[in-house]
């Protein structure tokens, strides 16, 4: 029996707001819990997060991207979805499972400082163990998530503030964010049953899943290492206050790329299917709507904060956090990188099973800033942290590039994103001159900002007005599919 799904526009709009309410948290709670706790206190949370993201990220394997995959692909058949979930999730299960003990291990033998912080960070762990956000992305079912979840965030949010109030509730922070983490895992498990049966062990078909899972999951290492890899190296070579100023900074860049992970998680199971049904030139079509999309939003990200990054740490975290301006500075250089990149592979390798290519591409990445991280964290501290990303990031991109060039319109697509970077420019030379106007740097960055958005908007007028509509974006081809 065929599903109902509802349009790619409507799921576009639900995974935006799901993004931002993942990212929400850190948005409105940043500034507070920087003056509140200041950079130790924030670099302390930041780096014990992440090790314990990487038993998480152990215990999930591949399973995210490849779950979404697949559930996709037999969404119209409950049978075979039931099978295929029940087998993906006890790898999930056994996998949590394991690294729950190895957890457990590493602070028995292996941490002294941060002890109760990082005991407390067991806590995402146990949340992976009831992770099933990727059957419903794989059926396209957003909303039920969106739902579910904002009241589960907005719930968060609170007890963030009134629970922590001084640098001595560390640890409660640390419980609110690990504990809520649990409760928005669990509250989607009443709807599953929904949607699957269950299904004899003995009818599963878990050893089929198993590789494609670890597949999958060597990228998903790859890139961790130069996401959450540079936090722990700077929090062992240097300090947690360089973790502390690093994190924010990147807290920001995740921000403003809320529109593309919302667009690169509907897109994957929708060309996922139409790769099914061999609709290559639909695809191609998709693809080029989302690189222009996406060079429409984050060229002027990327230079307006390059124009107002540093005003903008001081006034948005407080004066002692001076430091982050710069690296948000430097790191807003990997916006559109990343991005394209992302368009490339989640629109185009994953759902086309081109795994092997993605695998390269990200493990190099991490090669290469591991390598830049161990020579110039030492000496540059976070300033080389973000050195190392610029570079890995752009060394993922090109390989990707090259991997898809010759089944791909490349040219096509690239010049498509020569107007954008233009006009984000010449925002960037307007705005630009405001820094040197004698008057209080909060009513500067405030004038900049809107002088930068009009001006931009009026560069970009036909395209607002007559592609970017939602309707021709996405709607019109899903009346066709």
């Amino acid at each position: 029996m065929m599903q109902k799904l509802d349009s790619p526009r409507k799921n576009f709009i639900y995974n935006i707001i799901y993004q931002i309410l993942i990212l929400i948290i850190p948005l409105i709670t940043a500034p507070y819990l920087s003056r509140v706790m200041g950079a130790k206190g924030v670099g302390t949370y930041s780096f014990t997060y992440s090790i314990v993201y990487y038993f998480v990220m152990l215990s999930m394997l591949g399973i995210n991207n490849y779950g979404n995959r697949e559930i996709a692909k037999c969404r119209n058949n409950r049978q075979k979805m039931s099978n295929v979930f029940w087998s993906i999730y006890i790898i999930e299960l056994v996998s949590t499972i394991l690294m729950f003990i190895g957890y457990n291990i590493y602070l028995t033998f292996f941490v002294n400082e941060y002890l109760i912080i990082a005991k407390i960070q067991t806590l995402f762990i146990i949340a992976s163990l009831f992770d099933i956000n990727w059957f419903f992305f794989g059926t396209e079912k957003f909303k039920l998530t969106i739902i579910r979840n904002t009241i589960v965030k907005m719930l968060n949010m609170i007890l963030i503030f009134v629970f922590v109030r001084s640098a001595d509730d560390l640890w409660k922070y640390t419980l609110i964010m690990s504990s809520m983490t649990i409760v928005s895992q669990l509250i989607l498990w009443p709807s599953l049953f929904k949607e699957v049966g269950f299904v004899k062990i003995k009818d599963l078909n878990i050893k089929k899943h198993i590789k494609p899972c670890f597949i999958l999951f060597v990228p998903i290492i790859a890139i961790s290492l130069y996401k959450f890899m540079d936090k722990i190296m700077l929090g062992f070579l240097t300090n947690t206050t360089s973790v502390g100023y690093y994190d924010n900074a990147e807290k920001i860049i995740n921000i403003c790329m809320t529109l593309e992970t919302a667009l690169g998680t509907v897109m994957l199971p929708r060309i996922s299917n139409l790769f099914s049904l061999g609709k290559i030139e639909k695809i191609k079509s998709y693809i080029l709507k989302s690189v222009k999309f996406t060079s429409f939003l984050t060229f002027p990200i990327m230079f307006g904060l390059i124009a107002v990054g540093k005003k903008f740490a001081i006034i948005y975290f407080g004066k002692d956090f001076a430091e982050t301006g710069t690296l948000l500075m430097l790191l807003s250089i990997t916006i559109p990188m990343i991005t394209l990149a992302n368009v490339i592979r989640k629109q185009y390798l994953i759902p086309s099973e081109n795994d092997t290519a993605f695998v390269f591409s990200v493990t190099l990445g991490a090669i290469i800033n591991l390598i830049i991280n161990l020579l110039l964290i030492p000496h540059y501290s976070a300033i080389g942290a973000s050195i190392g990303t610029i570079i890995a990031e752009f060394s993922v991109l090109i390989i990707q590039l090259l991997v898809v060039k010759k089944t791909l319109p490349l040219k096509h697509y690239l010049n498509s994103i020569v107007p954008f970077f233009l006009k984000s420019l010449l925002m960037f030379v307007i705005i630009l001159p405001i820094d040197f106007i004698d008057i209080n740097q909060s009513i500067q960055l405030t004038i900049q900002i809107f002088v930068g958005g009009f001006v931009y908007s009026l560069l970009n007028f036909n395209y607002i007005f007559s592609e970017i509509n939602l309707n021709r974006f996405l709607k019109k081809e899903g009346k066709n599919e």
